[in-house]
């Protein structure tokens, strides 16, 4: 799928879109932080290489910031490192 990322250097984050109720539903704005893309995805920390980190992985972020909005539909979706490295530390668990 295709993430629509932008890097935003002024909040350090990449901006891309979510579709909670698939494209003829609405278009909600979230941000992951460049920490988050650099720590957990291996991105460099360049405007490319951040925005090319989102869509890389877009599927495991974009199922991360649904996640976040159904929970709590009124609030900002912004995902950082720590939320994915309490994904990463259940997959270790299971091994």
């Amino acid at each position: 799928m295709f993430s629509e990322a932008i890097h935003c250097r002024d909040t350090q984050t990449v901006r891309f879109a979510i579709y909670p109720d698939g494209f003829d539903g609405p278009r909600i704005i979230a941000r992951i932080s460049d920490d988050a893309l650099h720590r957990i995805f291996g991105a460099r920390r360049d405007d490319a290489n951040l925005a090319a980190a989102c869509q890389a992985h877009f599927d495991r972020i974009e199922a991360k910031a649904l996640e976040r909005h159904h929970a709590a539909p009124l609030s900002a979706v912004w995902l950082r490192a720590v939320d994915f490295r309490v994904e990463a530390e259940a997959e270790l668990s299971v091994i």
